[in-house]
């Protein structure tokens, strides 16, 4: 039998979606990549349950504590209260990924909470399971209307194509299978994108909802639109290994086109866009949900500098580039 472990630390990547969300709530396919900040989870054993971050704590005595509250807690309470029994620990959280951005931050700590609880009884879950485990907790716990995508990239970390066949049930159902989740990193020489935080912070269950429904309800346009971007995304793929950037660009711009016209963008959003794309930039589209968050520019060229000025000008608050980081890590445990 292993010890008890006595301390736990793990960390997880932000993410950024190239090509192909939203489809992933539909049974389609994404093109994603992790992007080099994270967030960390640490668990040291304690008298008694705590959850804390920045100068914010909070005791768990019972499950009765774990109920939502609305709060920057609700992820911890989600997760433990996936947990079959609750650990006697102090556990304390931060994050690099800023609140909100469209990044997978709450999906980011999502997932290192559930590693570092794994590793605390002494388990390894698969990626795939733990994503799955995660993307349940967020969905059913937490009451999100979200997709697969997040939950994979957040896991896996990387550079990767991950289709969702058979996955487009709001709720996982017995004997789904897991997604298929492709490594092209090795396969691929540049990756000539920027990320711009549009300074706005959103939510994303409140973009995805809507649109949801109205895919539920059988709405031609929303059924036809999904089934053009998970192809979008296969033929993004393709793009993006033979290196032929206009034809990706056009990809990327069709997506992004698809998702407006469904009411899934922003007014901050299409600034953005729209100044990618006046600087040069091949294609430019939401990173995320929508309403906020991130765009993505493919920008094939040498210097950046005057995309990044025009994104600045724009109103982005931060830049960043998306890199085949490593997924969810375990850092320290004894």
């Amino acid at each position: 039998m292993s010890r008890p472990v006595q301390r736990v630390a793990v960390t997880a990547p932000a993410r950024a979606n190239l090509i192909g969300n939203p489809s992933d709530l539909y049974g389609g396919a994404v093109l994603g990549c992790a992007v080099p900040c994270r967030a960390r989870v640490e668990l040291r054993a304690a008298e008694r349950l705590e959850v804390a971050t920045g100068d914010d704590t909070v005791v768990i005595a019972t499950r009765d504590d774990l109920r939502m509250q609305g709060d920057r807690f609700d992820v911890a309470r989600a997760a433990l209260a996936a947990q079959p029994e609750l650990p006697r620990a102090q556990i304390a959280y931060a994050s690099e990924i800023p609140f909100g951005s469209g990044l997978a931050g709450s999906t980011a700590l999502l997932v290192a909470l559930l590693r570092a609880l794994a590793a605390w009884r002494c388990e390894t879950p698969s990626l795939y399971e733990l994503a799955e485990r995660s993307r349940h907790t967020e969905r059913e716990l937490m009451g999100v209307a979200c997709g697969w995508v997040d939950h994979y990239l957040c896991a896996f970390g990387g550079l990767r194509y991950i289709d969702l066949r058979a996955k487009e049930a709001d709720k996982a159902v017995p004997g789904e299978p897991f997604a298929t989740v492709e490594d092209l990193a090795p396969h691929v020489a540049q990756l000539p994108f920027l990320l711009a935080f549009t300074g706005v912070s959103h939510h994303s269950g409140s973009v995805h909802g809507p649109i949801r429904a109205r895919w539920e309800r059988g709405e031609p346009k929303v059924v036809g639109a999904y089934q053009r971007v998970a192809a979008i995304a296969r033929e993004g793929k393709t793009a993006l290994l033979r290196a032929e950037w206009p034809r990706l660009g056009a990809l990327m711009n069709e997506n992004h086109a698809i998702q407006r016209s469904l009411g899934g963008s922003g007014e901050s959003n299409e600034r953005l866009v729209a100044a990618a794309l006046g600087a040069g930039a091949l294609g430019a589209k939401l990173a995320g949900a929508g309403g906020g968050g991130t765009i993505v520019a493919l920008w094939p060229h040498d210097d950046a500098a005057p995309l990044e000025s025009a994104l600045r000008a724009a109103g982005a608050t931060e830049l960043y580039r998306p890199e085949p980081v490593c997924g969810v890590r375990v850092e320290d445990a004894a």
